[in-house]
C-alpha cells in the first residue's frame, strides 16, 4: 500500500481512469458487434460513421493505439462495402 498523500491520491485517480476507459472500450467493442452483425447497407452505414467517430476520439485519448482505430475502420469499411 502506498505510504504517502500523493501516492494514494495517484491510485484513486488510476482506478477512476481504468474504470472510465474500460466503459468506452467495452461501448465501443458492442457497437462494432452489432455493425458486424447488420444485414442492411443504409442501417450498416449510419453505424458505422458512428463507430468511426468513436474509434478516432478512444485514438485521440491513447485508450486504444491510433493504428489499431485504423485498422478497425478500413475492416469495417470493407464489411460495410460488401454487404448487398
Amino acid at each position: 500500500m502506498p505510504q504517502h498523500q500523493s501516492a494514494k491520491k495517484r491510485m484513486r485517480q488510476n482506478e477512476k481512469r481504468r474504470q472510465r476507459n474500460k466503459s468506452h472500450k467495452s461501448r465501443v467493442n458492442s457497437k462494432i458487434k452489432k455493425l458486424r452483425n447488420l444485414d442492411d447497407k443504409e442501417e450498416a452505414q449510419e453505424l458505422l460513421n458512428d463507430v468511426k467517430g468513436e474509434l478516432d476520439r478512444l485514438a485521440s485519448k491513447n485508450i486504444i493505439h491510433k493504428n489499431k482505430a485504423a485498422n478497425y475502420k478500413s475492416k469495417l469499411e470493407k464489411h460495410v462495402n460488401d454487404l448487398a
